[in-house]
């Protein structure tokens, strides 16, 4: 066979694949089409002049028979956009479907705080038994607030974005044993903002225990209540798949429930920082406070809208729909 001639009648179709491969995120329908098929005639083509002796040819078309297959069957999405559809899809529909779940926890822990802070705070004799007189008054003079101003504020922000992000994953690692040791790491949780809670009020000081435990608090409890949620909801997934088969529902809902461990890493970042900076700040207790509600309702908002579009699209939060692009006519 004379290379030479076979290179010089396929070469109008070569260059024509080369400059629909450039342009392929862009192509019509009947480019698409049109890309498909030079893309098989040319892998002919390059399967013809194997045989061959020359070495340049072979190379060029193996390199261009391979940009044209990554255009044909299909580019990954670029991470800018699985990015962008993590936090707009994958994130918030998780936890907007576990909305029930969470709210449940929440509202939870909140009785179990309260009564035990409310026992605490009225019986004398279950406050001596926690500590001493003078141990109380150490905590609710100086430890309690020192606590948040006695590091400097960078290391003290990762210091705590590192301790609730591991509670948050302790949390959702539970759920691989249905669940079951999640009440107990929020019981061990409610008790100490509990008994804190109740020594500060015996002595007159839950002025200072709300405005000091309120500007990270909510974000950061929150964060733990979805964790929390998640984990249950899969352990529940486990008793009771609905109509799926139980091992393809499982899968499912696990790979949701990763989608919320990333994201809580981003939430408990910036719980950590206000917790680091503003907690501590000169700032007047109203000002902090309000802080804080801004930004738990900016999450709260945040997960309603996005959630809840992302349920009306059919999404459900499962990392293996993460879109690749394919290009169709």
């Amino acid at each position: 066979m004379d290379i030479d001639a076979f290179a010089a009648a396929h070469q109008p179709s070569w260059d024509r694949l080369e400059e629909l491969v450039r342009r392929r995120g862009s192509l019509s329908g009947p480019e698409v089409d049109e890309l498909v098929e030079l893309y098989q005639r040319t892998a002919t083509h390059l399967s013809i002049v194997r045989s061959g002796t020359d070495r340049l040819l072979v190379g060029r078309l193996s390199a261009l028979v391979a940009r044209a297959r990554s255009a044909v069957t299909g580019a990954h999405t670029p991470a800018w956009r699985e990015f962008a559809r993590f936090f707009t899809v994958s994130f918030p529909v998780v936890a907007y479907r576990a909305r029930w779940w969470w709210a449940g926890t929440a509202l939870a822990f909140l009785a179990v705080s309260l009564v035990l802070g409310a026992w605490v705070a009225g019986d004398p004799a279950v406050q001596s038994a926690i500590a001493t007189p003078e141990q109380i008054k150490q905590l609710v003079e100086r430890d309690f607030a020192d606590y948040y101003s006695e590091h400097p504020a960078t290391a003290f922000a990762g210091q705590v974005w590192i301790n609730n992000a591991w509670v948050s994953m302790t949390v959702i690692a539970s759920s691989v044993l249905l669940g079951l040791p999640i009440p107990y790491v929020l019981w061990q949780n409610a008790l100490n903002v509990g008994v804190t809670g109740g020594l500060m009020a015996s002595r007159d000081r839950l002025d200072i225990f709300f405005g000091l435990i309120t500007p990270h608090g909510l974000l950061e409890l929150t964060a733990v209540f979805l964790a929390a949620a998640a984990g249950m909801r899969l352990g529940w997934t486990a008793i009771d798949p609905g109509p799926r088969r139980r091992a393809e529902a499982l899968a499912e809902q696990g790979r949701a429930v990763v989608s919320v461990a990333l994201g809580l890493v981003v939430v408990l970042l910036v719980s950590g920082l206000i917790e680091a900076m503003v907690t501590p700040s000169p700032l007047p207790t109203w000002a902090r406070i309000a802080i804080g509600v801004v930004a738990e309702g900016a999450f709260l908002a945040y997960v309603a809208y996005f959630g809840r579009r992302a349920l009306r699209a059919g999404e459900t939060g499962d990392l293996e729909r993460a879109p690749d692009l394919a290009p169709t006519a």
